[in-house]
């Protein structure tokens, strides 16, 4: 009997479903609560990410192989997270340990530069076309805000334009308009996937705007991914003005080998790369034309600075030189960008099937779930039923023994191979099954 036949009876009341399934997730989970309870005393909500949190407290993984995971309570997942997409080569990779160990027996901090950094460096100016001269920082976050900062160098100009429902690291996002933890930069904001609007309101700006700062596809706000018209247009309004158009490839760039502009066949003037690039490791980058990143060349008079105690740290540099250099090449990404676009497909005929409002979007090996029927195309405010059903998903799934964000999202590792992919459809299929009733009363709230 699946885990979730168990609940049928509560399926005519949402809130009693999902304060059935928090009851069994924590009645199993003894381990991960006094883990949290302790961390509560002296942390601020028991943890130090903020989107790692729920409640009534979040699992605590123990130990990783592959793509799968143990929680302190000895329990096993299929890990389809992939730590939010930075989990590229899964828990394991031996080639990544060896050279992280290496690069380790040779000394920690040496506060110097070092051969690693150039051989990265090379192999990252290679792959994406837009850049011809890169520098790293220490994570996706700290590579968009220094490509800002260069846009502003390079043009003279201040203000920024981002998309409504974008996201670019802690600081950086929007969400809403108004949020006291971004950096108080000057902000103009236009609507994602809306050429019309994005030409009008890049054009509007004229000559305040320096950059214009952009996901090919979001990430936290849902994988929904960008029309290449809507792209298009943020080019051709870049290049009227002379603001600095910037692609935020953090997570995107696994989609190809030269990241989502390859595949779209648009270029940008400066594109931000993190998360997976460093074998797991901690990392980002920040790159483009080269006149722009000649703004940071210490050998011409007046270069903006650019510190970061580990912007070229030895198990990074070592670790990221064998993940490109050696394993996630050409081909390895579009092996897994197609087994990402297989399993969508397939999760797609599941909820269409079932006939409920629910639905997988994405590309390739990055795909979130929505409560909703219809077109999914721009970022969007959940109603209240959304968000619960987004909630009950996640603890069925891990009642499943499947581990994804809360949100709902999975970024797959090369470890994952087609029987997880098709373990994650069954499950998926259980859950439509199981929940068919609330999903279909949801969706009439959406």
């Amino acid at each position: 009997m699946s885990p979730l036949d168990q609940n049928l009876f509560r399926n005519s009341d949402l809130d009693a479903a999902l304060a059935e399934a928090k009851a069994a997730y924590a009645a199993a989970r003894p381990g991960s609560a006094a883990i949290h309870e302790r961390a509560r005393a002296v942390m601020p909500g028991g943890n130090t990410r903020t989107v790692l949190f729920y409640t009534p407290f979040p699992t605590a993984m123990v130990r990783g192989e592959g793509c799968r995971l143990w929680d302190a309570d000895g329990r096993e997942y299929l890990d389809l997270l992939g730590e939010y997409s930075a989990g590229l080569f899964g828990h394991s990779e031996r080639r990544i340990i060896d050279a992280v160990k290496a690069a380790l027996d040779g000394g920690i901090n040496l506060a110097s530069v070092g051969e690693a950094e150039g051989r990265l460096a090379s192999l990252v100016v290679g792959r994406f076309p837009s850049i011809e001269m890169v520098r790293f920082t220490n994570s996706g976050t700290e590579a968009n805000l220094m490509a800002l900062a260069a846009a502003r160098g390079f043009t003279g100009r201040v203000k920024t334009m981002v998309m409504r429902g974008g996201y670019h690291g802690g600081v950086l996002t929007f969400g809403s308009e108004r949020n006291p933890v971004n950096v108080p930069i000057p902000l103009a904001f236009t609507d994602y996937n809306d050429p019309e609007a994005a030409m009008r309101d890049v054009l509007a700006e004229g000559e305040a705007l320096a950059a214009v700062l952009v996901e090919p596809m979001l990430g936290s706000g849902g994988c929904i991914p960008a029309s290449p018209a809507f792209l298009e247009a943020l080019r051709e309004a870049t290049r009227r003005t002379g603001a600095v158009l910037i692609f935020d490839e953090v997570m995107t760039s696994r989609h190809a080998r030269g990241g989502l502009q390859e595949r779209f066949g648009i270029t940008p003037d400066m594109t931000t790369l993190g998360k997976y690039m460093a074998g797991g490791m901690s990392f980002g980058a920040f790159g483009g034309r080269a006149e722009i990143m000649a703004v940071f060349d210490a050998h011409r008079p007046g270069a903006l600075p650019h510190a970061g105690t580990f912007n070229n740290n030895v198990w990074s540099m070592a670790a990221g030189c064998v993940a490109l250099g050696e394993i996630f090449d050409g081909a390895a990404a579009e092996a897994l960008h197609a087994r990402g676009e297989a399993l969508r497909e397939a999760l797609n005929a599941v909820c269409l099937r079932a006939g409920v409002p629910m639905q997988f979007t994405g590309i390739g090996s990055m795909l979130n779930v929505h409560f909703r029927g219809g077109v999914v195309d721009r970022p969007y405010q959940a109603s209240a039923p959304e968000e619960r059903l987004r909630e009950l998903f996640f603890f069925d799934m891990l009642e499943a023994g499947i581990y994804l964000a809360r949100r709902g999202m999975a970024a797959l590792s090369l470890p994952v191979g087609e029987a997880d992919c098709a373990r994650y459809v069954a499950a998926v299929e259980e859950f439509a099954a199981a929940r068919q009733p609330l999903l279909a009363e949801a969706g009439g709230a959406a």
